[in-house]
């Protein structure tokens, strides 16, 4: 049985709520580094805000969530921007700035007050850009772009943040499939040797890139673990609310779900009983 110190990431206890309303319900989860996690469920179920609760977009209580043991409470804004990077559902920038000015700021927790960036700054800028297709767009006004262009940027931008642990909210939903996969693919690449946490609305490609999932509903964990182990028919009916098939991607051999109408699952049952 692994020790605590063997998680980059650990959740312990945590309830939330806005005002009378409570969203999440006792949570409890422990991530490991070199490994890739997807947060499923339905809307409302407390994806965003147990991702916001990790990221300490929301304020929490002391001893709730903790970096290498550190209750994040207790690091400063730099030190917790040097170990975490989030991507938000949201990457509206009211600013006028270029792609590249963007992803620099990535670097920005390295980075002593009034201090320039430096060649390594630079260099790990490109890099991020070239690993999200986004280096030919360095010089364009970011509000230029399209919705998937920028939100590529967004991402380059987290990457250059050069963390351990990489936070993604639907980082995928504005992406064709093209820029979906390539964008999988990185975050796949980069989860080696990095904790990497997604939320993704995608069965099929959550089933495909992560390595543990993590099956919410009403705020509470339902499922949580393997690929295997999590996506079985009775959880995901449970959870989604509707019929669904499970079958093996002739490729990769992972689960592949299909979604099944209520009425057509009735004709089916009926011709069968």
């Amino acid at each position: 049985m692994p020790t605590e110190d063997c998680f980059s990431l650990i959740v312990k206890d945590l309830n939330y709520g806005y005002g009378d309303k409570n969203i999440l319900h006792n949570i409890n989860l422990e991530f490991t580094k070199g490994k890739f996690y997807t947060i499923l469920g339905p809307n409302g179920s407390g994806k965003t805000t147990l991702l916001k609760n990790i990221s300490r977009a929301i304020p929490l209580d002391d001893k709730k969530v903790y970096i290498d043991n550190n209750d994040i409470n207790s690091l400063s804004s730099k030190e917790l921007a040097q170990n975490l990077a989030s991507v938000p559902q949201n990457t509206n920038i009211d600013f006028e700035f270029t792609a590249l000015d963007i992803v620099m700021m990535g670097r920005a927790p390295y980075l002593k007050r009034f201090q320039n960036e430096q060649e390594r700054d630079f260099k790990i800028v490109e890099d991020s850009m070239k690993m999200t297709n986004t280096w030919d767009l360095k010089d364009k006004n970011i509000n230029e772009l399209s919705g998937g262009e920028r939100q590529r940027v967004i991402i380059a931008r987290a990457l250059a943040q050069d963390t351990d642990i990489l936070l993604l909210d639907e980082p995928i939903s504005n992406l064709d499939i093209q820029h979906q996969i390539e964008i999988l693919d990185t975050v796949k690449f980069l989860s080696k040797n990095i904790t990497v946490i997604a939320i993704l609305h995608d069965l099929n490609l959550a089933a495909e890139y992560s390595d543990s999932l993590i099956l919410l509903k009403d705020g509470t964990i339902k499922a949580c673990g393997s690929v295997e182990d999590v996506f079985t028919e009775r959880n995901l009916q449970e959870v989604y609310n509707m019929d669904m098939c499970l079958i093996k991607n002739p490729v990769t051999g992972k689960p592949h779900v299909l979604p099944v109408s209520k009425s057509i699952a009735k004709q089916h049952k009926a011709a069968n009983s």
